[in-house]
């Protein structure tokens, strides 16, 4: 496991700038593929092509044989698929922290004599370097999601038609110098599948979890859009907070609306008429 530290690390630090589902993400890769690779694979796999014997005496038809059936090693073929499956995701580290560096120095400026007068606030992270995922940080989350969606994607299709899904006792191969079409034998080839089946498990669970938070932050952000939306047009000067009401009437509402401004249209005039009597003889008694 002291080959993995150093990535370790380094992933570790994205779970305090990632959601809870990559957290969950982050957990499936460190238990079920990173420590289970570092602690069950070599004894599983250690004598992948000693313990590869084919039914000949001829000199180099098995290493031929074994190449042909193997062109990677299953061991070396996980690894190469965590390296390039948590790339992205370090990329994405490596951009988040400089947006934390950015906003700390923006924070120094602030609160040095005459900060004030700036007009850029930090809005990505706050004191205690605590990412928000929005803006343009959002959208470079979303696209280290979707480039770990089709890497991922592609080393199972890549393992599929690599060698398959499950292990056969027995490979026929006819590859020069081989004199014939020769048998050649694995060892505990049932052991071997079970843990291919495993690492295909954790690699459909870990591409699920990746498409699960890719919609939950699509969700998020249109359901926050829409609501920031009919915030700005409930209280905007052409439809202010306080006039707001509903938009629809039924048939009794306008009914009763129509009588109540006919009955303000009646006393109105009537109101004008007795006024304007009034100041009729006012005028007249003056003079």
């Amino acid at each position: 496991m002291g080959d993995w530290g150093f990535l370790s690390t380094l992933l570790d630090k994205v779970q305090t700038h990632s959601t809870v589902i990559g957290k969950i993400w982050m957990s499936v890769l460190f238990l079920f593929r990173i420590m289970v690779l570092g602690a069950g694979a070599e004894s599983v796999w250690g004598d992948e092509q000693s313990g590869f014997i084919c039914n000949t005496q001829q000199p180099g038809c098995e290493n031929v044989c074994y190449d042909r059936t193997f062109p990677i090693s299953h061991i070396r073929f996980w690894v190469l698929q965590i390296i390039f499956v948590s790339t992205p995701t370090l990329i994405y580290l490596g951009h988040a922290m400089h947006i934390i560096h950015k906003e700390n120095k923006l924070r120094e400026k602030l609160s040095s004599p005459g900060g004030t007068r700036l007009v850029k606030v930090p809005k990505y992270s706050d004191e205690k370097g605590k990412i928000k995922i929005k803006g343009n940080l959002l959208g470079s989350y979303l696209t280290q999601l979707v480039f770990k969606i089709i890497i991922e994607a592609g080393f199972i299709v890549g393992q599929y038609y690599l060698y398959g899904f499950v292990m056969v006792p027995m490979f026929p191969c006819s590859r020069k110098p081989c004199p014939f079409t020769v048998e050649c034998y694995m060892s505990r080839p049932t052991e071997k599948t079970i843990f291919i089946i495993f690492m295909l498990v954790v690699a459909c669970v870990s591409l699920l979890l990746n498409f699960i938070e890719m919609f939950y932050l699509l969700c998020t952000r249109i359901r926050c859009g829409s609501r920031s939306h009919n915030v700005h047009k409930i209280t905007s000067p052409e439809n202010p907070a306080s006039l707001s009401g509903p938009r629809w009437q039924t048939s009794d509402d306008a009914l009763k609306q129509n009588k109540l401004n006919l009955e303000m249209e009646s006393n109105q005039s009537i109101g004008g008429s007795l006024d304007g009597a009034k100041e009729e003889k006012r005028l007249l008694s003056g003079h």
